[in-house]
């Protein structure tokens, strides 16, 4: 499968050898075609690790990751372009955070989600939220944290949300702990944990937990 991942940051950097690593081509696409970051990434991730512009990135990419902040998101997909999303499954595991007088600030929030707003202005990409309530390591690795805890996908197309769980599988998530909380609106959900996550990384000092979902029979 040929990938296109959206962002040069720590998030892009470990997804994108992690779809390497898993026999995947990648394209790492970032502003420019000649982003230092990208390009040193692409020269060690090996043949299959390749590097240009968003649009690039968009045009190689079968399905596409945006491994960006999300309050840039939007930009991204902008710069990537509408016709080059079209029928794609687009990977959102975006944070809109920002921290303002040195509080962390999420917007937007309750009302509305990255999510949302980038299926919304792309109405032929396929876009799932997911992997944005974890670590980068535990987006890759599980069994970094014990347990039986759990992933979230939301969408509008199921054949998306199926694609995406399966692709989480390869990352080493079984599907019954990837937890399907129904249409891209419930990104908001999602999203708007970033300040308990925060919260819990300033207790334990690390980013090695997640949340576990329990039911009563």
């Amino acid at each position: 499968m040929r990938y296109g991942v959206l962002g040069t940051g720590a998030v892009g950097v470990k997804l994108g050898s992690k779809l390497v690593e898993l026999g995947h081509e990648v394209v790492m696409g970032s502003r420019t075609k000649d982003n230092p970051q990208a390009l040193e990434w692409a020269q060690g991730a090996g043949p299959l690790a390749g590097a240009g512009t968003f649009a690039d990135a968009a045009a190689f990419g079968e399905r596409i990751v945006v491994a960006v902040n999300g309050q840039v998101a939007l930009a991204v997909l902008q710069a990537a372009g509408e016709a080059e999303l079209a029928g794609k499954l687009v990977v959102d595991v975006s944070n809109p955070i920002t921290f303002e007088d040195g509080l962390l600030r999420v917007a937007p929030v309750e009302s509305d989600s990255v999510g949302a707003l980038l299926q919304r202005s792309f109405p032929g990409a396929r876009v799932v939220k997911t992997l944005n309530t974890v670590n980068l390591a535990v987006m890759v690795d599980p069994d970094a944290v014990p347990g039986e805890h759990h992933l979230f996908v939301c969408g509008e197309d199921a054949g998306a949300k199926e694609e995406t769980v399966a692709l989480l599988g390869e990352f080493g998530w079984p599907a019954h702990r990837v937890l399907d909380l129904g249409g891209i609106v419930e990104a908001r959900d999602v999203e708007m944990l970033m300040p308990l996550w925060i919260n819990l990384y300033k207790r334990f000092g690390h980013g090695a937990f997640n949340y576990e979902i329990r039911s009563a029979p």
